[in-house]
Parts: structure tokens; sequence; C-alpha cells
């Protein structure tokens, strides 16, 4: 299998992996926040949604235009003022499964050369479509992680606390 041809299937397997993370995820774990400044299980896949309608816009306009000016986002900003913290976390991976899988078929037939073509970001320079495959498949599996790590720490707390609330043995 080709550098492409791998890179094309971790994109595409990317929102099962997601959805995978969150097998069983339900009530206060998905609103569990592991530090101060970070997002939940449930901002972390809204998050998610937004940026592959993001990456939908950013591929079709490098595919479409030539050189095209690539508009970035404040991440932040859209968690605040989207309310990512009432979204249903089903219906956002939902949304980034439906997504993820357009634009893997916008994609997977694409010529070498097609992954040449670029655009201009305000943040990071030029970049390729191969830069935005790249970036937009390494952003799922980072954020799986994320989601992991979250739900673990979230365990670790409740077993914790339930632990402390056991009267001590006589």
């Amino acid at each position: 299998m080709s550098e492409l041809a791998g890179l094309l299937e971790r994109y595409r397997r990317g929102a099962e992996l997601v959805a995978m993370t969150m097998t069983g995820a339900a009530g206060a774990e998905v609103d569990y926040v592991a530090e101060p400044g970070k997002w939940s299980v449930r901002q972390i896949v809204c998050h998610l949604a937004d940026s592959e309608m993001i990456a939908a816009m950013r591929l079709r306009q490098i595919l479409a235009e030539d050189e095209p000016a690539l508009i970035g986002f404040n991440q932040d900003l859209w968690a605040e003022r989207l309310d990512y913290a009432k979204k249903k976390p089903s219906h956002a991976i939902e949304t980034f499964r439906r997504i993820r899988g357009e634009n893997y078929e916008l994609l997977k037939d694409l010529g070498d050369e097609a992954f040449g073509r670029g655009g201009m970001h305000p943040k990071r320079g030029r970049v390729t479509l191969l830069d935005m495959l790249t970036l937009f498949t390494n952003h799922a599996e980072k954020h799986a992680l994320q989601i992991r790590n979250v739900r673990a720490a979230y365990k670790e707390v409740r077993a914790a606390a339930q632990a402390a609330a056991k009267p001590a043995a006589q």
C-alpha cells in the first residue's frame, strides 16, 4: 500500500475510531473536565464535527479554486458561542461520521497530482491538499486519544470518590 493510500485509509477510519472511544460514555462522564481550561468529551466530539465541516470546505476550495485563501477559525469561541456543552454527543458523532465519509469519497480516487494543489492559510501559510489530509487524519486520532484519557481520568476520580465514601472497616 502506498503512503497516500495508507493515509487515506487512516483518514477514513478516523470517525469510527472516535465513535469507538465513545462506546458506553454517558451521563456525568461526557461532561467531566479533567483540568481547568480543557474540554469535556462532549465538547471534543462537537469540535470534531465542526472541524470536519471546515475540512470539507477547505478540501473543496483547494480542489476547485487556484490557490484559494483558506479561512481560519477560533475553536474556543466556536465551543463557547455554539454552546458545545449542551449539544448531544450522538448527533456530533453522526455529523462527524457523515462529513468524514463524504470527504473521503471526494479524495479517495484523486490522482497524486491533486494532492499537490494548495491554498493559503492565515496561520500555516501555504498548505497542500496532502497537508490538509495529514492534518485532519492526525486530528481525529489525537482527539480519540484525548477522549480515552478524559474517560480514564473520570473513572479514576469516580473510583477514588467511591472508595473515600465507604465506611472504614471495623
